[in-house]
């Protein structure tokens, strides 16, 4: 078993902390350790990193059929192995042994970034801040961010109902706008396309080729961007202490860790900066991909309508108690995550050595699972290209592999603001449907064409046109 690095030893770049905070940090071992991992080495300097982000599915069968469920590859400057299927998918989220590190697995991507957000902390570091950061999920709160929610999508849907115009761009507004209220607790003003801009040049700094940030590449703009958002968040931390509320921001302010104390500023700001990313950007293309299929598939529009039209009225505001009833419309949600999952992969590293399918993985390793592989093996999703919500009765759940559908995650570091997403996404959807029909504006046979790296987008923005009932 590999052994932590001492705190004489250099630090990678982008861990100013780990040499304090990380007990656990191992060094990734050299390709010769991997050698007996089937796999490739691509092209030279980028291995597998272009064809990666050209075509990520493609790829992702492409070396399943050439090497199976387990293989090894050169991507974003360094070698990892990836595990394919519900079992791998198991292994490595529910961690029952503690082997994976999800703090060294997302850090050379995010930590540059969202350096301490939580999807960036391990063990009991994570246990404690996760539970801190959950008061601002409870039923008091969340009740308050679905009135806001449905205040904030009601006024905008006034402005699309009867409108032809591009879904992602559009709804990527609507999303920061009701991050703005609900999430930070502020009306919105001119510094909206500021900070939308901030959050897009974080986003894909995450997956920029280049790693450090040298001027002008994605990462320079990037960690530009969080410097931005850091001096927009620290000077409100006090204030919102002061004065309370019940949006995530000023929660996550008030929230203490076990002993009493307060968050320290620092933490609070980290912590807002990573949260804001996650809630803005998975949901822009969460409520994209879920409304194209339902574009296409118009039959799941009008039962998803009918649906929302018995719990209330067109256009009215939904209460927190009635979005349990929107049985129909949260199985299309979750059949939309399956087909494109906001999240196509997923990264760890190692912490001690393990085997899986007869191969030893040295510790160290970065190890990556695919949720957009496993939501569409056939052996847990027939005909897995269908799009049918039906799949999510208690019926055809039954006896299904608990991690053959991953889109939030899994074991400790579920997503902590998925129920946020389904409230956001029922509103969305009442409010659209019941006053509109959805229709793609390139034609039945249209297909867009999908940016799946960082969050999977329509690269021409979903061109639709809401008709009015």
């Amino acid at each position: 078993m590999a052994t932590a690095l001492s705190a004489k030893e250099p630090q990678p770049h982008g861990y100013p902390y780990q040499e304090s905070a990380n007990p656990h940090w191992v060094r990734p071992p050299g390709k010769d350790k991997l050698a007996h991992i089937p796999g490739e080495d691509g092209l030279p300097f980028f291995g597998s990193t272009l064809e990666m982000l050209k075509d990520p599915p493609s790829f992702g069968r492409r070396m399943f059929e050439r090497h199976g469920s387990i293989y090894r590859t050169f991507s974003f400057g360094g070698w990892s192995v990836n595990l394919l299927g519900a079992e791998a998918t198991e292994l490595v989220l529910f961690n029952k042994d503690k082997i994976f590190s999800s703090e060294q697995g997302w850090g050379p991507i995010l930590n540059n970034l969202f350096p301490r957000g939580l999807m960036l902390m391990d063990f009991e570091r994570h246990r404690a801040d996760r539970k801190a950061l959950s008061v601002a999920f409870k039923p008091g709160p969340m009740k308050h961010h679905c009135q806001v929610l449905g205040e904030g999508i009601r006024e905008r849907m006034e402005d699309w109902n009867g409108s032809a115009f591009k879904f992602y761009p559009a709804i990527k507004s609507l999303s920061l706008d009701t991050a703005a209220s609900a999430i930070l607790g502020i009306p919105w003003g001119p510094e909206a396309d500021r900070i939308n801009k901030a959050f897009v040049d974080e986003v894909q700094a995450s997956v920029g080729v280049v790693r450090s940030p040298i001027p002008f590449t994605k990462m320079w703009r990037g960690v530009k961007a969080r410097e931005y958002l850091l001096e927009y968040f620290t000077p409100q931390v006090k204030a919102r202490r002061e004065k309370g509320g019940e949006d995530i921001f000023t929660q996550i302010c008030l929230a203490t860790h076990e002993n009493g104390e307060l968050l320290t500023e620092d933490e609070v700001v980290d912590h807002m900066n990573f949260l804001m990313m996650a809630a803005h950007d998975t949901i822009t293309s969460s409520a994209t991909s879920m409304t194209y299929l339902l574009a296409k598939h118009p039959e799941w529009q009008d039962r998803i309508r009918e649906e929302c039209l018995k719990v209330a009225p067109a256009g009215a505001q939904l209460s927190y108690e009635d979005l349990g009833k929107l049985e129909l419309t949260e199985m299309a949600f979750k059949e939309a995550l399956r087909l494109i999952p906001p999240v196509p992969s997923m990264p760890r590293r190692a912490i001690k050595d393990f085997t899986f399918r007869n191969f030893t993985i040295p510790a160290g390793t970065t190890v990556g699972i695919s949720p957009s592989f496993v939501h569409k093996m056939e052996k847990h999703w027939p005909e897995p290209e269908k799009f049918d919500p039906l799949r999510f009765t208690p019926e055809n759940s039954a006896g299904r592999h608990k991690y053959a559908w991953v889109p939030f995650g899994g074991g400790a570091h579920m997503c902590l603001g998925l129920h946020f997403a389904y409230m956001q996404i029922k509103i969305l959807m009442h409010a659209m449907l019941t006053q509109n029909r959805v229709v793609l504006s390139g034609g039945p046979d249209y297909e867009p064409k999908w940016q799946v790296f960082p969050i999977p987008q329509p690269k021409d923005g979903l061109p639709v046109c809401l008709e009015k009932l």
